[in-house]
Protein backbone atom coordinates (compact mmCIF):
# COMPACT_ATOMS: atom_id res chain seq x y z
CA UNK A 1 0.00 0.00 0.00
CA UNK A 2 1.70 3.86 -0.77
CA UNK A 3 1.80 6.53 1.80
CA UNK A 4 0.39 9.55 0.11
CA UNK A 5 -0.01 11.68 3.15
CA UNK A 6 2.75 14.03 2.18
CA UNK A 7 0.56 14.91 -0.95
CA UNK A 8 -2.26 16.17 1.02
CA UNK A 9 -2.52 19.61 2.03
CA UNK A 10 -1.48 20.39 5.29
CA UNK A 11 -5.12 20.87 6.38
CA UNK A 12 -6.30 17.45 5.70
CA UNK A 13 -3.39 15.14 6.89
CA UNK A 14 -3.97 13.54 10.16
CA UNK A 15 -0.86 12.63 11.90
CA UNK A 16 -1.43 9.79 14.56
CA UNK A 17 1.55 9.03 17.57
CA UNK A 18 1.26 6.69 20.08
CA UNK A 19 1.48 7.77 24.03
CA UNK A 20 5.23 7.39 25.07
CA UNK A 21 4.38 8.28 28.50
CA UNK A 22 2.70 6.11 31.05
CA UNK A 23 0.40 8.93 31.99
CA UNK A 24 -0.13 9.72 28.02
CA UNK A 25 -0.96 5.94 27.59
CA UNK A 26 -3.64 6.11 30.47
CA UNK A 27 -5.22 9.27 29.62
CA UNK A 28 -5.51 7.40 26.34
CA UNK A 29 -7.08 4.23 27.64
CA UNK A 30 -9.10 6.59 29.90
CA UNK A 31 -10.37 8.34 26.69
CA UNK A 32 -11.53 4.73 24.87
CA UNK A 33 -13.23 3.98 28.45
CA UNK A 34 -15.36 7.37 28.28
CA UNK A 35 -16.62 6.30 24.37
CA UNK A 36 -18.56 3.37 25.93
CA UNK A 37 -19.87 5.11 29.09
CA UNK A 38 -20.89 8.28 27.71
CA UNK A 39 -20.89 7.68 23.68
CA UNK A 40 -23.39 10.52 22.83
CA UNK A 41 -21.44 13.67 21.61
CA UNK A 42 -23.44 16.53 22.26
CA UNK A 43 -23.14 20.76 21.15
CA UNK A 44 -22.80 22.42 24.53
CA UNK A 45 -24.66 25.93 24.61
CA UNK A 46 -23.48 27.81 21.43
CA UNK A 47 -20.28 28.88 20.09
CA UNK A 48 -17.23 31.04 21.71
CA UNK A 49 -15.22 33.34 19.94
CA UNK A 50 -11.35 34.83 19.82
CA UNK A 51 -9.16 36.43 18.19
CA UNK A 52 -5.92 34.78 16.31
CA UNK A 53 -2.83 36.26 14.33
CA UNK A 54 -0.96 34.88 11.44
CA UNK A 55 2.65 33.81 12.06
CA UNK A 56 5.41 35.12 10.58
CA UNK A 57 6.69 31.60 9.47
CA UNK A 58 3.51 30.46 8.04
CA UNK A 59 0.06 29.24 9.82
CA UNK A 60 -1.52 31.39 12.87
CA UNK A 61 -1.79 31.23 16.52
CA UNK A 62 -4.34 32.26 19.15
CA UNK A 63 -3.99 35.67 21.11
CA UNK A 64 -5.09 35.61 24.35
CA UNK A 65 -8.49 34.50 25.56
CA UNK A 66 -11.02 31.94 23.68
CA UNK A 67 -14.31 32.56 25.08
CA UNK A 68 -16.19 35.75 23.91
CA UNK A 69 -20.29 34.66 23.59
CA UNK A 70 -20.40 36.98 20.17
CA UNK A 71 -17.91 38.05 17.71
CA UNK A 72 -18.61 41.72 18.47
CA UNK A 73 -17.20 40.89 21.98
CA UNK A 74 -14.00 39.44 20.10
CA UNK A 75 -14.21 42.43 17.95
CA UNK A 76 -13.65 44.80 20.93
CA UNK A 77 -10.81 42.55 22.03
CA UNK A 78 -9.21 42.88 18.83
CA UNK A 79 -9.55 46.76 18.88
CA UNK A 80 -7.93 46.29 22.86
CA UNK A 81 -5.15 44.59 21.47
CA UNK A 82 -4.29 47.33 18.83
CA UNK A 83 -4.25 49.75 21.05
CA UNK A 84 -1.40 47.94 23.17
CA UNK A 85 0.21 47.13 20.50
CA UNK A 86 0.16 50.80 19.60
CA UNK A 87 1.25 51.42 22.80
CA UNK A 88 4.22 49.20 22.21
CA UNK A 89 5.56 50.67 19.16
CA UNK A 90 5.46 54.46 20.57
CA UNK A 91 7.53 52.81 23.67
CA UNK A 92 9.76 51.55 21.17
CA UNK A 93 9.89 54.56 19.00
CA UNK A 94 8.15 52.87 16.13
CA UNK A 95 5.70 56.08 15.27
CA UNK A 96 4.56 54.15 11.75
CA UNK A 97 3.89 51.04 13.48
CA UNK A 98 1.98 52.94 16.05
CA UNK A 99 0.05 54.61 13.59
CA UNK A 100 -1.03 51.48 11.66
CA UNK A 101 -2.39 49.79 15.26
CA UNK A 102 -3.55 53.00 16.03
CA UNK A 103 -6.08 53.01 12.20
CA UNK A 104 -6.79 49.56 13.14
CA UNK A 105 -8.53 49.86 16.20
CA UNK A 106 -10.57 52.71 15.45
CA UNK A 107 -11.57 50.99 12.43
CA UNK A 108 -13.38 48.13 14.58
CA UNK A 109 -14.83 50.62 16.95
CA UNK A 110 -17.11 51.69 13.80
CA UNK A 111 -17.22 48.86 11.47
CA UNK A 112 -18.05 45.07 11.31
CA UNK A 113 -14.76 43.70 10.35
CA UNK A 114 -13.65 40.46 11.52
CA UNK A 115 -10.10 40.38 9.69
CA UNK A 116 -7.80 42.88 9.30
CA UNK A 117 -3.98 42.78 7.83
CA UNK A 118 -1.62 45.29 10.21
CA UNK A 119 2.07 45.25 9.27
CA UNK A 120 1.70 42.49 6.85
CA UNK A 121 0.16 40.23 9.15
CA UNK A 122 -3.83 39.29 9.27
CA UNK A 123 -5.67 39.25 12.44
CA UNK A 124 -9.29 37.59 12.40
CA UNK A 125 -11.90 36.75 14.83
CA UNK A 126 -12.36 33.38 15.12
CA UNK A 127 -15.23 30.68 16.12
CA UNK A 128 -14.61 27.47 17.92
CA UNK A 129 -17.15 24.95 18.82
CA UNK A 130 -18.24 23.33 22.08
CA UNK A 131 -19.18 19.52 22.46
CA UNK A 132 -20.02 17.79 26.10
CA UNK A 133 -20.19 13.58 25.97
CA UNK A 134 -23.25 12.14 27.42
CA UNK A 135 -24.50 8.62 28.79
CA UNK A 136 -27.19 7.25 30.39
CA UNK A 137 -26.50 9.27 34.03
CA UNK A 138 -25.67 12.80 32.24
CA UNK A 139 -22.47 14.63 30.93
CA UNK A 140 -19.15 13.47 31.60
CA UNK A 141 -17.53 14.46 34.60
CA UNK A 142 -13.32 15.05 35.00
CA UNK A 143 -11.32 11.93 33.96
CA UNK A 144 -8.49 11.05 36.74
CA UNK A 145 -6.09 12.07 34.44
CA UNK A 146 -7.18 15.91 33.58
CA UNK A 147 -4.38 18.33 34.91
CA UNK A 148 -5.83 19.48 38.41
CA UNK A 149 -2.59 21.43 40.17
CA UNK A 150 -4.44 24.15 41.96
CA UNK A 151 -5.59 24.11 46.06
CA UNK A 152 -9.07 24.47 46.73
CA UNK A 153 -9.63 28.19 46.34
CA UNK A 154 -6.67 29.43 44.16
CA UNK A 155 -7.97 28.25 40.72
CA UNK A 156 -10.77 30.05 39.66
CA UNK A 157 -9.58 33.37 37.51
CA UNK A 158 -7.07 31.50 35.99
CA UNK A 159 -6.56 32.37 32.45
CA UNK A 160 -7.67 29.98 29.81
CA UNK A 161 -3.79 28.96 28.41
CA UNK A 162 -5.00 29.63 25.11
CA UNK A 163 -2.47 32.71 24.46
CA UNK A 164 0.33 32.06 21.70
CA UNK A 165 -1.40 28.23 21.35
CA UNK A 166 -1.04 27.30 17.68
CA UNK A 167 -3.66 26.49 15.51
CA UNK A 168 -1.64 23.00 13.61
CA UNK A 169 -4.09 20.43 12.36
CA UNK A 170 -0.91 18.59 10.51
CA UNK A 171 0.57 18.21 14.57
CA UNK A 172 0.98 14.69 16.13
CA UNK A 173 -2.11 13.50 18.23
CA UNK A 174 -2.98 10.96 20.06
CA UNK A 175 -5.61 8.21 19.07
CA UNK A 176 -8.03 8.93 20.74
CA UNK A 177 -7.72 12.48 19.56
CA UNK A 178 -7.67 12.02 16.28
CA UNK A 179 -10.64 9.71 16.54
CA UNK A 180 -12.67 12.28 18.54
CA UNK A 181 -11.76 15.71 16.11
CA UNK A 182 -12.98 13.16 13.15
CA UNK A 183 -16.24 12.68 15.16
CA UNK A 184 -16.72 16.55 15.65
CA UNK A 185 -15.78 17.77 12.19
CA UNK A 186 -18.67 15.34 10.96
CA UNK A 187 -21.18 16.13 13.89
CA UNK A 188 -23.71 18.52 12.54
CA UNK A 189 -26.70 18.76 14.70
CA UNK A 190 -30.05 17.32 14.06
CA UNK A 191 -32.27 19.77 12.01
CA UNK A 192 -34.87 20.17 14.44
CA UNK A 193 -32.43 21.44 17.30
CA UNK A 194 -31.29 24.52 14.74
CA UNK A 195 -33.22 26.96 12.51
CA UNK A 196 -32.75 26.25 8.99
CA UNK A 197 -30.28 28.42 8.12
CA UNK A 198 -27.59 27.76 10.75
CA UNK A 199 -28.21 23.95 9.85
CA UNK A 200 -27.00 25.44 6.06
CA UNK A 201 -24.40 27.16 7.63
CA UNK A 202 -22.76 24.31 9.41
CA UNK A 203 -22.77 22.16 6.27
CA UNK A 204 -21.43 24.77 4.11
CA UNK A 205 -18.46 25.28 7.27
CA UNK A 206 -17.85 21.44 6.92
CA UNK A 207 -16.93 21.78 3.40
CA UNK A 208 -15.05 25.23 4.16
CA UNK A 209 -12.88 24.28 7.19
CA UNK A 210 -12.78 20.42 6.63
CA UNK A 211 -10.29 19.83 9.38
CA UNK A 212 -9.66 21.35 12.89
CA UNK A 213 -7.70 21.78 15.71
CA UNK A 214 -8.34 20.29 19.69
CA UNK A 215 -8.14 22.93 21.85
CA UNK A 216 -7.61 21.95 25.97
CA UNK A 217 -10.22 20.34 27.34
CA UNK A 218 -12.38 23.36 29.21
CA UNK A 219 -14.43 22.59 32.75
CA UNK A 220 -17.81 23.98 33.61
CA UNK A 221 -20.95 23.18 35.21
CA UNK A 222 -24.44 21.52 34.31
CA UNK A 223 -27.83 21.00 36.82
CA UNK A 224 -30.29 18.78 36.24
CA UNK A 225 -33.64 19.71 35.44
CA UNK A 226 -37.07 18.13 34.39
CA UNK A 227 -36.21 18.56 30.81
CA UNK A 228 -32.57 17.15 30.87
CA UNK A 229 -29.48 18.56 31.55
CA UNK A 230 -28.39 22.44 31.35
CA UNK A 231 -25.73 23.73 31.51
CA UNK A 232 -24.10 26.92 32.95
CA UNK A 233 -22.68 28.53 29.10
CA UNK A 234 -20.51 31.70 31.11
CA UNK A 235 -18.53 29.24 33.06
CA UNK A 236 -15.64 27.57 30.90
CA UNK A 237 -12.46 26.90 33.34
CA UNK A 238 -9.32 25.41 32.54
CA UNK A 239 -9.24 22.83 35.47
CA UNK A 240 -11.76 20.71 37.15
CA UNK A 241 -10.59 22.64 40.19
CA UNK A 242 -11.39 26.41 38.68
CA UNK A 243 -15.05 24.94 37.93
CA UNK A 244 -15.37 23.88 41.75
CA UNK A 245 -14.33 27.01 42.81
CA UNK A 246 -16.69 28.97 40.73
CA UNK A 247 -19.06 26.63 42.27
CA UNK A 248 -18.64 26.70 45.61
CA UNK A 249 -18.58 30.63 44.84
CA UNK A 250 -21.93 30.81 43.46
CA UNK A 251 -23.35 28.42 46.20
CA UNK A 252 -22.05 30.66 49.22
CA UNK A 253 -22.55 33.87 47.24
CA UNK A 254 -24.69 34.12 44.00
CA UNK A 255 -27.24 31.87 44.23
CA UNK A 256 -28.50 32.90 48.06
CA UNK A 257 -29.01 36.72 46.73
CA UNK A 258 -29.93 35.48 43.09
CA UNK A 259 -32.95 33.06 44.65
CA UNK A 260 -33.65 35.41 48.09
CA UNK A 261 -32.68 32.55 50.27
CA UNK A 262 -33.40 32.99 54.10
CA UNK A 263 -30.87 32.53 56.56
CA UNK A 264 -31.42 28.72 57.31
CA UNK A 265 -31.53 28.00 53.80
CA UNK A 266 -28.21 29.92 52.84
CA UNK A 267 -26.99 27.31 56.34
CA UNK A 268 -28.27 24.32 53.53
CA UNK A 269 -25.69 26.04 50.87
CA UNK A 270 -22.79 26.92 52.54
CA UNK A 271 -22.63 23.24 54.14
CA UNK A 272 -22.76 22.22 50.13
CA UNK A 273 -20.11 24.35 49.33
CA UNK A 274 -17.91 23.32 52.55
CA UNK A 275 -18.68 19.74 50.91
CA UNK A 276 -17.46 20.64 47.65
CA UNK A 277 -13.85 22.22 48.71
CA UNK A 278 -13.52 19.58 51.46
CA UNK A 279 -13.88 16.98 49.46
CA UNK A 280 -13.17 18.46 45.81
CA UNK A 281 -15.74 16.04 44.53
CA UNK A 282 -17.53 16.80 41.12
CA UNK A 283 -21.23 16.05 42.07
CA UNK A 284 -22.98 17.86 44.68
CA UNK A 285 -26.87 18.04 45.71
CA UNK A 286 -28.36 20.79 47.22
CA UNK A 287 -31.99 21.83 48.29
CA UNK A 288 -33.34 19.07 45.23
CA UNK A 289 -30.87 20.39 42.88
CA UNK A 290 -27.99 18.37 41.01
CA UNK A 291 -24.92 19.87 40.15
CA UNK A 292 -21.91 18.42 38.46
CA UNK A 293 -18.65 19.71 36.99
CA UNK A 294 -18.46 18.49 33.36
CA UNK A 295 -15.99 18.60 30.93
CA UNK A 296 -15.87 20.32 27.57
CA UNK A 297 -14.52 19.27 24.58
CA UNK A 298 -13.54 22.61 22.18
CA UNK A 299 -12.45 22.43 18.25
CA UNK A 300 -11.56 25.33 16.14
CA UNK A 301 -12.67 24.37 12.27
CA UNK A 302 -9.71 25.00 9.62
CA UNK A 303 -9.36 25.49 6.49
CA UNK A 304 -6.96 26.16 3.74
CA UNK A 305 -6.93 29.60 4.38
CA UNK A 306 -6.95 29.08 8.29
CA UNK A 307 -9.12 28.92 11.45
CA UNK A 308 -12.74 29.47 10.71
CA UNK A 309 -14.21 32.79 11.28
CA UNK A 310 -17.86 33.83 12.60
CA UNK A 311 -20.97 32.26 10.35
CA UNK A 312 -23.36 35.32 8.50
CA UNK A 313 -25.85 34.73 11.23
CA UNK A 314 -23.40 35.45 14.11
CA UNK A 315 -22.73 39.21 12.73
CA UNK A 316 -23.89 42.30 14.30
CA UNK A 317 -23.44 45.70 14.12
CA UNK A 318 -21.74 47.17 16.93
CA UNK A 319 -23.37 49.68 19.30
CA UNK A 320 -22.08 52.68 19.97
CA UNK A 321 -23.09 55.69 21.57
Amino acid sequence: MTDDSRQLPAHRNLRVTTPDEPVAALRDIEAWRARDRYPELRGFSGPVFGIAAERADGGWRLCRHLGSPDPQSSRDGMALLFRQLAAEAGAAGEASAQREYLSAAERLDWEVVDELAVLSRRYRVVRAELFVRSGADGPEPPRPTDPDPHPVGHAFGDDDGLDGLVLDPSAPIELCEGVLRLQLLRLVRPAGALAPDSVREAEAARRSHPDGVLLPTAFSIAERSAFGWRPEPAVLCRTPQAARDFLSMDLRVMSPVLRGLNAAERAVYAEAADLLDDTRCDEVEVAGRLLRVIRVERLLRMGPDGPEGPRARRTAVPSRP
